[in-house]
């Protein structure tokens, strides 16, 4: 039997983390007890009222993928605690042909008590509603008494004992000129935009979020423009989940939200706060949004990724980095509509010169040939160095179930492995697609022919682009550098 071990903890607190070593110690014995072999460990630090946790999946989708042939759990509320995913883990054991054990004694699929499923399940859910009822009138009550009941503060405070307090630093003044420049007139993206090219940290960055950006967007300046606690009161409640096993949140009525006025120091005056709520509803978003044009969604930045833009002032495209966050995001790019479309349309002109030579077909042929061999070389080679690799992968989940390597080792060299792996598989992709267009000649004629009909035409049209054109990047110069769908004959 090859199991796959699943093991959830609610949190990541020291207690917690002894619990997950005291579960995977109980598997180890468990499994070698039974003389079965261990595929992995599939660890979730997450409520279990949801289904949408990464490890579960992973699972779930190794078990239908005949990957594992037994999952292993303590109980099913680690795997399950709502209906619904319970009857999908059920249908999945008797489908697909995979047994699930819990190791209270609940749930042994090997001896054929599936029934039970349902009502574990439900009495789980119950217990779950009721545990999330008590938070939430814990959190109520807390609110009600003047006390910040959230993980982040509003940008521009602190949280002390549940107590919100202005900060000792230039955030609070950032606010403050948020909303003075928005009076003034300026859009929520001029001021996004400004901020950026300053160097302001933005609200991800002072909460020390991991992943945090640097760039200030419309929406995070909407966010502080319509915090009402700017103003001194504290407004909470303003959403609620749908449901214990639902991630989705819903508004609330005003009549329900919960406000303590004067709850803590303003940094907002209230008059200037209802005048930006009004100035809101009479503007509208002014995100200098990319119009869609003939090289819409084809054409990037070569530098910093981003979509080209159209500017009819321009009569052309300038990178979109460069027209959202400014110069210290990116340079303009700019390049001339008509120059794009003359640039492609003398390719294709030459291009139709050169097919038209029976001697170039002729000498394609022949280094096609050659380039076929070559390539299921070195495709070869890659399928061993794959194979070596998932055969070192096992040996290390092995290693591990030996308490031969410590868990930091096993998740290193995973990592390795699976970037090794990932690399090769790109690699071998390309190869597998050199190799599916080995008709050189036949290929060549129709696209000789499909340039002939696209020279038919008096512009270049989307469709005719798309059929041609797979990517076109634009380099700081304005020069365009373009990926063509076909691979032969290259232009330079």
């Amino acid at each position: 039997m090859r199991c796959g071990v699943y093991v959830r903890v609610s949190t990541d607190k020291l207690e917690q983390q002894a619990s997950l070593q005291y579960q995977k110690e109980l598997f180890y014995n468990y499994i070698a007890d039974k003389g079965w072999d261990l595929y992995e460990f599939y660890i979730d630090v997450e409520s279990g009222t949801t289904a949408k946790r990464k490890n579960l999946q992973r699972l779930i989708d190794d078990a239908r993928n005949k990957k594992i042939d037994v999952i292993l759990a303590k109980e099913l509320s680690r795997l399950a605690r709502n209906g619904e995913l319970s009857y999908q883990i059920k249908n999945l054991c008797e489908n697909h042909g995979v047994h699930i054990i819990t190791l209270d004694g609940a749930i042994n699929t090997l001896q054929g008590n599936t029934h039970m499923f349902g009502l574990y399940a439900w009495m789980y859910e119950q217990e779950a509603q009721r545990t999330s009822e008590r938070v939430k009138e814990t959190l109520k009550t807390r609110a009600r008494n003047g006390r910040f009941k959230g993980s982040v503060p509003p940008y521009g405070y602190t949280v002390k004992d549940g107590k919100l307090y202005v900060r000792d630093d230039e955030t609070p003044n950032i606010v403050r000129r948020i909303f003075h420049e928005y009076l003034r007139g300026d859009g929520r993206d001029v001021i996004a935009r400004r901020l950026y090219n300053e160097g302001v940290p933005t609200p991800a960055e002072v909460a020390g979020k991991k992943n945090a950006g640097d760039k200030w967007n419309d929406s995070t300046i909407k966010l502080i423009l319509t915090n009402p606690h700017y103003t001194g009161d504290l407004v909470q409640g303003r959403t609620t989940t749908v449901s214990v096993t639902s991630n989705k949140r819903k508004k609330v009525s005003d009549e329900e939200l919960i406000i303590v006025p004067n709850a803590h120091d303003a940094i907002i005056p209230r008059d200037i706060f209802e005048a930006v709520q009004h100035q809101m509803k009479l503007r509208s978003k002014t995100i200098p949004a990319p119009k869609q044009h003939l090289f819409t969604n084809i054409a990037y930045c070569a530098d910093c990724g981003s979509g080209m833009w159209y500017r009819a002032n321009r009569k052309g495209y300038v990178c979109g980095g460069y027209a959202r966050f400014g110069k210290k995001a990116c340079s303009s790019h700019v390049i001339k509509e008509e120059v794009l479309k003359q640039t492609i349309i003398n390719d294709i002109q030459s291009l139709m010169q050169q097919i038209d030579k029976e001697h170039y077909l002729k000498q394609l042929e022949e280094k096609a040939k050659q380039s076929q061999l070559s390539v299921q070389k070195k495709l070869d080679k890659i399928n061993k160095q794959i194979d070596v690799l998932k055969a070192r992968k096992r040996k290390y989940i092995e290693m591990l179930a030996d308490d031969k390597i410590t868990q930091e080792d096993y998740q290193d060299m995973i990592e390795a492995n699976n970037n090794e792996i990932n690399e090769l598989v790109v690699s071998k992709k390309e190869l597998e697609s050199l190799l599916s267009s080995n008709k050189v000649v036949e290929n060549i004629q129709k696209l000789k022919h499909e340039l002939a009909q696209f020279l038919n035409f008096d512009e270049l049209t989307p469709e005719i682009l798309h059929r041609l054109i797979d990517r076109i990047e634009i380099k700081a110069d304005g020069t365009p550098k373009i990926f063509y769908r076909f691979s032969a004959p290259k232009i330079e």
